[in-house]
């Protein structure tokens, strides 16, 4: 599954790289459109800090900065999960301002913007599985990866476990009882010795 990852990462992030350089590069192509979003949202981020910029070029120019970086650890493996949720974050003004298909009374431009809108929420959805994937390592009710037994090994560990720290105290098996389901696929990822 690693080289489906690879590939899968690097071609969600291409189109990320390429808008968002656009974006830096040449801002003002962008501000009317994006006008529309960020006239509602100034007086919101001026109540959260006066400090933040409100004006549209600037806002264009930071989401393009947020694709770019996001992109390009999306694509490269570094920080993934918290790239793919920013790069999420980014769809919700970028698709409100550039493709507001309901403002539309041309049938057929409606329609273009429509469909437009409709692959940016599939780009989300992408994005939303990526955010999630623990790389095929199954996780725990807690919220951790379990550790495998190499991995615990390395750090000193006595046994896999899985989740809440637990003390060792018999030497016969046990289950625990912080996982969701004792389904995987190693059953000694959920022992202790």
């Amino acid at each position: 599954m690693r080289p489906v990852r690879t590939a899968a990462r690097a071609l969600l992030s291409g189109i990320f790289v390429a808008s968002g350089a656009r974006a830096l590069a040449d801002p003002e192509q962008l501000v009317p459109r994006a006008k529309v979003v960020t006239d509602r949202v100034a007086p919101l981020l001026e109540r959260v800090d006066p400090r933040i910029p409100t004006e549209a070029r600037t806002l264009v120019q930071l989401n393009g900065a947020m694709q770019v970086a996001g992109g390009l650890l999306l694509a490269t493996g570094h920080f993934t999960r918290a790239a793919a949720a920013v790069l999420a974050g980014t769809m919700v003004p970028t698709t409100l301002a550039g493709h507001p298909f309901w403002t539309y009374e041309d049938p057929a431009e409606r329609r273009v913007h429509q469909v437009q809108f409709l692959k940016n929420l599939g780009l989300v959805g992408g994005l939303l599985f990526a955010a999630v994937d623990t790389r095929g390592v199954p996780a725990c009710a807690t919220g951790l990866v379990t550790l495998s037994a190499i991995g615990a090994a390395r750090w000193g560990a006595r046994s896999a476990r899985c989740g809440a720290t637990r003390e060792l105290r018999s030497n016969r098996p046990q289950r625990h009882a912080t996982c969701r389901d004792n389904r995987h696929e190693s059953p000694e990822l959920h022992t202790v010795r």
